[in-house]
């Protein structure tokens, strides 16, 4: 198979299907929604069926225990598919929708319109059901997309992308809106990210090295995120017993997860008397303490870090420790060392809530909750395609807002410029 050619075609293919998903009606994209999600529900067994190759191979490939997991498609998972086609069905559109339009002096009326991207191609490792995620995101905003899965999971990913095939055809939408490169070969990637005239945006999903590759090497807009070194800050105008709950939450509630804390910061003032605690039950969870000078002279078991700890993106059970002066030492910290992925503070002093709101620069900053709730389900958007911690041209969780533009519209009745 020539890859070059191939791709070109997908790419081609999926330009076409753009323009008719473009035009088509909620309830048309909703249909196909739910008849894939009837399919999905229909052909529960062959899918499995399927993932049992894909695991086998994993296996005997030596994929560790957590990456056979993230490859499983239990009848959990197949489920959780179903339902998150049915959820993203039920929102809102946001093709179409006009906002901010107002009368000009001159007396025409100028506002914008939100309007699909084009087509999306997202790459993304191991798990399957981001194959139906990124598809429903993509058909209900509008877009025809372009998806490619891991080698590991190229059999579940097939017999998922004929199930979403069949439920585009009975509703008459472009079968070509949602198409999976069905090649394990990595050149594929190389030829995606660099088809400019096809593509108009991507989006990887995985580990730090896929990301990184992607993002030097591709000639096309990239929503991502690398790292997500988040922060905690307990302020001495802290609840004491509100900071250790989510303090404990934000590290201890998944380890392996981009919003999950790895630095936490203590103002100095109430360091003795919430750093025990917390350690205690650090401790008792199994995570590994690293902390600086003052921290390990309160908690024993806590290991001296290093500079490279305060830049580390541990998804395991580690966390590092360091106490500050107060807000700004915190502040100055955050904006050295974050991935500007999500930051907290825990006070109870709402000018300093305030302050840390304004100063801190990242896609989601809280007040008083875990940075676990960094997520498009928990913020409303029923789903997800990422995080994005650009700035332009999506920030935070990327839901089916996220997929879509602005366009100026401009209505008038006959006026001129004069």
């Amino acid at each position: 198979m020539d890859i070059k050619t191939y791709m070109q075609g997908l790419g081609e293919n999926a330009r076409v299907a753009s323009k008719a998903m473009g035009k088509a009606e909620s309830g048309q994209k909703n249909q196909a929604l739910l008849a894939i999600a009837d399919i999905i529900s229909q052909r529960a067994e062959q899918l499995t069926a399927e993932n049992q190759k894909d695991l086998a191979a994993g296996q005997a490939n030596g994929l560790d225990a957590a990456s056979l997991d993230r490859l499983a498609l239990t009848p959990k998972a197949i489920n959780a598919m179903i339902d998150g086609l049915k959820q993203v069905a039920a929102l809102p559109d946001p093709v179409g929708e006009i906002t901010d339009l107002s009368y000009r002096p001159s007396g025409i009326q100028v506002g914008q319109m939100r309007v699909p991207l084009g087509v999306i191609g997202i790459i993304y490792e191991s798990r399957p059901n981001v194959t139906i995620d990124a598809a429903a995101l993509c058909l209900k905003s509008g877009n025809a997309c372009i998806l490619r899965g891991g080698s590991e999971s190229i059999h579940s990913n097939q017999a998922i992308a004929a199930c979403i095939t069949e439920g585009l055809a009975a509703v008459g939408l472009p079968t070509t809106a949602v198409q999976i490169v069905a090649t394990a070969d990595r050149d594929a990637v190389g030829e995606l990210i660099t088809m400019n005239a096809y593509v108009d945006v991507i989006v990887p999903r995985g580990g730090k090295s896929l990301i990184e590759r992607i993002s030097k090497q591709a000639t096309i807009p990239v929503i991502k995120h690398l790292d997500g070194i988040c922060h905690v800050y307990i302020d001495d105008q802290a609840d004491l017993d509100k900071a250790i709950r989510i303090a404990i939450n934000a590290k201890t509630h998944r380890y392996g997860v981009c919003n999950a804390m790895e630095t936490l910061l203590v103002a100095e003032a109430i360091a003795a008397q919430v750093l025990p605690e917390l350690a205690a039950q650090y401790l008792a969870k199994g995570v590994e303490l690293r902390g600086c000078a003052k921290t390990c002279s309160l908690i024993p078991e806590c290991n001296r870090a290093s500079e490279q700890d305060w830049h580390t993106e541990y998804l395991a059970p580690i966390l590092s420790i360091r106490i500050v002066d107060g807000l700004d030492a915190a502040i100055a910290h955050i904006s050295q060392y974050s991935s500007s992925h999500t930051e907290a503070i825990i006070t109870e002093n709402y000018s300093r809530a305030r302050r840390f709101l304004r100063e801190v620069d990242s896609s989601s900053v809280m007040v008083n909750a875990s940075t676990r709730f960094a997520d498009g389900f928990e913020y409303g958007l029923g789903a997800e395609i990422g995080i994005s911690t650009d700035k332009l041209h999506a920030r935070g969780p990327v839901g089916l807002k996220g997929l879509t533009s602005m366009k100026f519209i401009v209505l008038g009745d006959g006026h001129i410029r004069q």
